[in-house]
């Protein structure tokens, strides 16, 4: 197996890990502290918005104009918007499963379903994080320098940060179901098996088919960007009544860690 196929499985690997130290509050709380989730969710934004642009889309460009017969301005575009598109077509798809499911009569029915749907979304979810990891160790084969290893290990650790609250996010309602500490750890941990799959992926196709790298790349950044905007700013800001910035700051806190980075391996 490549050697950044490898890096790409260990990233996976430990992103994985996380979304487990997540679910393992399970066997400690039946609620999280609000405030301190509410930070991680927006350093966690901050730093997958700055590597969304210095280590997915400025690359794509600089790999598009070298490789690909379309301007560079057009294959980061389609590839951006591609991404963004398939996050939102995988949240539709949850969404009218979930429709589906809350139709059912049965009771008994209802809560197993609604237990399977919330670890499908999560897991769903998933699925272009792995890919967007896998994309940016992959792509170190075309040129691996200090920064672009720190462009990628950034990704990963974005990913990473906000896995931990999702882990929790499945495990303590499973809890409050009525089920055991133990198995809600166990589910809860299992939404993030995906990931090194999808990591893996996202590696081989990357470093096997060098075409599609500034689209991978862009593909990446936009599901990334989707699920920021979507997702994790507004739930970090869900109690922004009585701490107006504190969430705020952990954004701007979490770019400008990333761009310092940045600028410092540059």
């Amino acid at each position: 197996m490549d050697t950044f196929v490898i890096m790409a499985l260990i990233a996976t690997l430990g992103t994985w890990f996380v979304t487990a130290l997540g679910a393992a509050n399970v066997v400690f709380f039946t609620s999280l502290n609000q405030k301190a989730l509410n930070f991680m969710l927006g350093f966690a934004s901050g730093v997958m918005i700055a590597a969304s642009f210095w280590s997915l889309l400025q690359p794509a460009i600089e790999r598009a104009e070298e490789m690909s017969k379309m301007p560079a301005y057009l294959v980061a575009t389609v590839g951006f918007l591609s991404g963004a598109v398939f996050i939102w077509v995988s949240d539709k798809v949850v969404s009218f499963a979930r429709k589906k499911v809350n139709n059912t009569k049965e009771k008994d029915s209802e809560s197993f379903n609604r237990i399977i749907m919330l670890i499908l979304s999560i897991t769903l979810h998933n699925i272009p994080e792995g890919l967007a990891v896998g994309v940016a160790f992959g792509a170190l084969q075309e040129g691996y320098t200090t920064e672009s290893l720190m462009g990628a290990i950034s990704v990963a650790v974005g990913i990473g940060l906000q896995n931990f609250p999702e882990g929790a996010a499945v495990s303590i309602p499973l809890r409050r179901e009525g089920y055991s500490r133990r198995k809600s750890f166990f589910l809860g941990q299992a939404s993030g098996m995906v990931e090194p799959i999808a990591g893996i992926i996202g590696a081989l196709l990357v470093v096997h088919v060098e075409t599609i790298l500034p689209y991978a790349l862009s593909f990446a950044a936009g599901a990334m960007i989707l699920v920021v905007v979507h997702e994790l700013i507004p739930e970090c800001q869900k109690n922004k009544d009585a701490q107006p910035y504190f969430s705020t700051m952990g954004i701007i806190l979490g770019f400008a860690v990333m761009m310092l980075l940045d600028v410092m391996l540059g």
